[in-house]
């Protein structure tokens, strides 16, 4: 079974079957959702059917996309409606993404104890309310749960309790906290069904986020609660009149399918804003829509003229992170646009890269704020060096100003896109001076994926997915070559944080007892503070500490593992390992001369 054929299942709905089962066909179900992936399936518009047997179907409707009903799930075996075959179904389809919130008044109940009455009240403008932190409980017993167990024994009754937590963390108005819920079971999902697209580093993020922002829920106030109940939808404000400069447009390509294209424009004041075109249709849709015009007011302008052009906007509506809306009341006009070398542009390449490296941290932080906006993007003046050979391939090194050396990357290795080539052939050309547009990739070495550049013979810019360089394009290769030193920063060996990292992901397959059998990590512990980062070795020391005590009662019977507390504790090491990583990165940006910047954080900052 392709469970892309499937349509997405309300998370209520799948809580709904799975708590409706008998527990002699719970014990059964993770055998069922595994037995019907070998099934074949087919979508005619919004029904999907599976062949349970060669006499037995089951349908799943999906009316406007997202099945939103248990009665949307019929199974024609003799056992149904209660058979554990609806419920698999379930378990098997996407989890669909959360409705909107609910307006004041009763909250849609789903069976069991779980589901209280509604909130009389959302949180106060103070503090969470007692129904909110009942929730962020809630959703962090299930994510402790799931770490104990692991990926292996997380099936789809742990599942389900995530997706009933995340379900009543929304009526709850906890939207942030729900939605790391669904992450968690969609990559669980994808864990358990050998997803090739599947890492365990981006489950060890979304566990942390789960587990930190519910824990936040009880103690946050004000601003901060704001931003950990987050938002259901980025919501677009008005923005009045804007006079927009084109950057460069960019190809996007998603694992899921879809492709499209993000023109890149900027405010009079500097302010990054985008105009995108993504739906399903991989690298040839993206490629495509790259020439038609921009879905904004009445401009006639495609994305690939745009990059290059200006627009005057009257009426504008501005999400969040600064995707512009193309509403009724949206006025576009096309204007003259700004080289990268006049105002307001030149502006972006002005600033020192060890700032613009540190802002784009505050927004790739794998725990940032979703609401707080900021941009990945920086803006750079470089001299190419040449290609550098790296495991997965060779990259561009550059050095930028500082004399901090760069590795540039491709942004999308599809062959359809423009990338790799053009990459391949900038390395050719040593000694080229450049202005660049790049996304920050962290690492302990200043890297980026490079997306846009001057044209190397000086005369107008290069969208590097989308156009085409050839060698007549390179300077002349006769030309003399100005090599400036390299830049030390970055060498040397590598940081021990790796000994506390693999540990914080080694317990996300296996669950806590891929740590309680490790033994003495005493060296481990020793050989990271020796690389200068005590509080580190403290808490690998602890983690691995709490994984492997079990107390006993009075009998000698093992008692039931304190999953709290080790949850405790892993998200402490994972939160600080994160930290120190991005903290390692932002030193790697600064130019020669400049401190490195070490980060030093507590165990009780690491836990918060």
């Amino acid at each position: 079974m392709n469970t892309a054929q499937l349509p997405p299942v309300a998370p209520e709905v799948t809580v709904t079957l799975v708590e409706g089962l008998s527990p002699r066909l719970r014990k059964r179900l993770d055998a069922a959702v595994t037995k019907l992936g070998a099934r074949p399936t087919h979508r005619e518009g919004d029904t999907a059917r599976i062949e349970v047997d060669d006499e037995t179907e089951l349908r799943l409707h999906a009316p406007g996309g997202v099945v939103a009903k248990a009665e949307d799930i019929v199974c024609g075996c003799l056992l149904a409606p209660a058979c554990v075959h609806r419920a698999a179904a379930a378990c098997a389809a996407p989890a669909a993404d959360p409705a909107p919130e609910p307006a004041e008044g009763p909250a849609p109940e789903v069976p069991g104890p779980a589901a209280a009455a509604a909130d009389p009240a959302a949180s106060s403008p103070g503090t969470a309310s007692p129904a909110q932190r009942a929730a962020a409980d809630a959703l962090w017993a299930a994510g402790a749960a799931v770490l104990e167990a692991g990926v292996d024994g997380a099936g789809a009754v742990a599942q389900s309790a995530l997706l009933r937590a995340a379900h009543t963390a929304r009526i709850r108005h906890l939207p942030r906290a729900a939605g790391a819920a669904l992450s968690v079971v969609t990559l669980l999902r994808a864990a358990r069904a050998g997803d090739p697209s599947y890492r365990t580093a981006d489950l060890v993020t979304a566990l942390a986020e789960l587990l930190g922002t519910a824990r936040r829920v009880g103690t946050a106030s004000g601003a901060e609660l704001a931003a950990v109940r987050g938002r259901v939808r980025r919501p677009y404000g008005q923005d009045g009149s804007l006079r927009l400069y084109g950057l460069f447009t960019e190809p996007v390509v998603t694992d899921s399918g879809h492709g499209g294209v993000r023109t890149w424009v900027a405010g009079a004041d500097g302010r990054l804003f985008t105009v995108g075109d993504v739906a399903p249709g991989g690298a040839g849709r993206a490629l495509g829509v790259a020439d038609r015009a921009v879905r904004l007011g009445d401009s006639a302008l495609t994305h690939r003229e745009l990059g290059r052009a200006g627009l005057a906007v009257s009426g504008a509506t501005v999400s969040p992170d600064g995707r512009l809306g193309a509403g009724k009341g949206v006025k576009a006009v096309t204007a003259r646009g700004a080289a990268w070398t006049e105002p307001p542009l030149a502006a972006l390449w002005e600033t020192p890269p060890s700032e613009q490296a540190a802002r784009a941290l505050r927004s790739t932080s794998r725990y940032a704020d979703p609401d707080a906006g900021g941009s990945d993007l920086l803006f750079l003046d470089v001299e190419l060096l040449g290609a550098v050979g790296e495991p997965g391939g060779a990259c561009l090194l550059a050095l930028c100003e500082g004399g901090v050396p760069v590795r540039l990357a491709v942004a999308d290795d599809d062959p359809a896109l423009a990338h790799r080539d053009n990459l391949t052939l900038l390395a050719a050309a040593p000694g080229t001076r450049l202005r660049i547009i790049g996304r920050l990739v962290p690492a302990p070495h200043p890297r980026l994926t490079l997306l846009a550049c001057s044209h190397p013979t000086g005369e107008g810019t290069v969208d590097l997915g989308l156009d085409r360089l050839g060698r007549a394009d390179l300077p002349d290769p006769a030309a003399p070559v100005h090599l400036a030193p390299p830049h030390p920063a970055g060498s040397g060996a590598p940081s021990p944080l790796y000994l506390l990292e693999r540990r914080v992901e080694q317990t996300v397959p296996a669950g806590r007892a891929a740590l309680g059998m490790l033994g003495d990590v005493t060296a481990e512990a020793r050989r990271i503070r020796r690389g200068g980062l005590p509080t580190a070795a403290e808490l690998l020391t602890a983690l691995c500490a709490s994984a492997a005590r079990r107390e006993r009662d009075l009998f000698g019977r093992l008692l039931p593992a304190d999953t709290d507390d080790f949850a405790a504790h892993w998200l402490a090491a994972a939160r600080y390992t994160a930290a120190v990583a991005e903290s390692l990165c932002a030193a790697a940006w600064n130019a020669v001369g400049e401190g490195p910047g070490a980060p030093s954080l507590s165990v009780r900052e690491a836990s918060g």
